[in-house]
Parts: C-alpha cells; sequence; structure tokens
C-alpha cells in the first residue's frame, strides 16, 4: 500500500532492512529516515512548524524554531525477541514456531514499528531510546513505554520517570498525552478515551516480567504486536493521503 504524490510516497509494506545495507534501519535506511521526515515535519499543538532536516552535522533528523533545538532519532518498537533477551526468553523463544517470530520481526520492520525520540545524551546519561532498551522492567516494549509517557504528562512515577524528565521539553512540546498519541499516530495504543494504554500482555503495575514467560503469552504477544503496527500503518496511509502531495 503506497500513498502520496510523485515526490512523497509512503509505502507501508516497505520492509526498512532491504536498504540498510546490513546495519541498522533506524541508523542506515535512507528509506525509513525520509518517511520520518517526511510524517513526523508537521505543526504542533501551538500551530509550530516541527520541520525537520536531515543537513544538520552528525544528526538523524533536526528540529530549531522558538520552541527549541531537538536532535531526534530512530527507534524500532516492535521487537520479535527471537535474538533479544535470550538470556532471559531462551526457553520459551525454542518452544515457538521461527515463523511466528519472523512475522512480528518483518511486520515491525515497517515505517509502523519506528518512533521517532531525542537522541542526544543529556547529563552523560542514556537516552530514551537506550533506557526503555535497557530497563528490566520495559525491555523494549512500546506499550509499557507508552504508559511511562503517559504518566510523564500525569506527574506520576514510572520506570521511564528520570529518562523523560530529562527531556522535559521536548514532551512539552505536545502539551499532554492525547496531543502526543494523536501526532504520532499511536492511536491503537490507547482506548478511545485516550486515558488508558491497551497492553500486549496482562498488566499489574511494573510488577511482572514484561517478556513472555510461556509460548502461550508469546502467542499473545505475537498476535497484539502486528495488530497495533497494522492499525498505525493505516492511520499513516490516511494522514499521508490528506497531507502529503
Amino acid at each position: 500500500m503506497t500513498v502520496g504524490g510523485t515526490r512523497h510516497l509512503i509505502d507501508v509494506t516497505f520492509n526498512v532492512e532491504t536498504d540498510a545495507g546490513g546495519g541498522d534501519p533506524d541508523r542506515t535506511s535512507p528509506t525509513l529516515r525520509r518517511y520520518h521526515q517526511l510524517l513526523w515535519s508537521k505543526p504542533l499543538p501551538d500551530g509550530t512548524e516541527f520541520t525537520l532536516d536531515t543537513t544538520t552535522p552528525y544528526s538523524y533528523l533536526h528540529h530549531a524554531s522558538a520552541v527549541g533545538e531537538f536532535l531526534m532519532s530512530s527507534d524500532s518498537i516492535v521487537h520479535s525477541y527471537r535474538g533479544a533477551y535470550l538470556n532471559r526468553l531462551g526457553a520459551v523463544m525454542k518452544q515457538v514456531p521461527p515463523e511466528h517470530a519472523a512475522q512480528v520481526h518483518d511486520e515491525g520492520s515497517t515505517i509502523g514499528g519506528y518512533l521517532l525520540f531525542p537522541g542526544d545524551v543529556r547529563d552523560r546519561k542514556p537516552t530514551i531510546n537506550g533506557v526503555r532498551g535497557m530497563h528490566p522492567k520495559i525491555c523494549d516494549r512500546i506499550d509499557l513505554t507508552l504508559e511511562c509517557i503517559r504518566r510523564h504528562y500525569a506527574q506520576e512515577e514510572s520506570p521511564l520517570a528520570g529518562a523523560l524528565r530529562r527531556y522535559q521539553d521536548y514532551f512539552a512540546l505536545f502539551g499532554d498525552f492525547r496531543r502526543y498519541v494523536e501526532f504520532f499516530l499511536l492511536e491503537d495504543l490507547v482506548n478511545e478515551t485516550c486515558v488508558e494504554v491497551r497492553w500486549y500482555l496482562p498488566f499489574d503495575g511494573f510488577g511482572r516480567s514484561p517478556l513472555p514467560q510461556t509460548p502461550d503469552e508469546y502467542e499473545t504477544y505475537r498476535q497484539a504486536s502486528p495488530h497495533f503496527v497494522r492499525g498505525r500503518n493505516l492511520r499513516i496511509l490516511d494522514w499521508a493521503s490528506k497531507n502529503l502531495a
């Protein structure tokens, strides 16, 4: 599925690994970078154009205006766990059909499986991308990350609270949680009123492991994660058809 004019094409079926040259698509896929630039260079809730450029040295995407300067980086928000966290998940993954993990991986390698976060290091501490990958209560789960962002806007604590506070100026651009969700077309991860996150796995307030603990839990995760990506890709198509000429 492709939409846009001849200069601004968005193909939500394109696997960004195919032009990453064997590297990390977040860094080396020119198509992913172009899609991010096209999709998220748009007005912020206050009307300021969040223009993203690719010409600033040593920057993936860069914005500078009266609202501030932001160095943005891409992050994969869908993970099959077929190669990561195997020290904690290896016994489960041995029982998961390889094609099931491959499905999660492949669908997550489309534009719907990627998001921008600030990429500059602050206070010599890890970025949001780094913390959400390293934190044992998050393990790269975007639904859990989004719950932390919801709590940030509500001034509540979460496993990512410290990292999110370091980038308070960035989150302030969107005003509140709803408008952050709407800006990045993440509505399929929240309920209709945008006050609750839709969980991939049962949630108990960050008490349980974020990783699937059984093959049945992995199957639940396998159904939920690509469902989100497909829904987000449809939202991307709809937005692009209305805004990219």
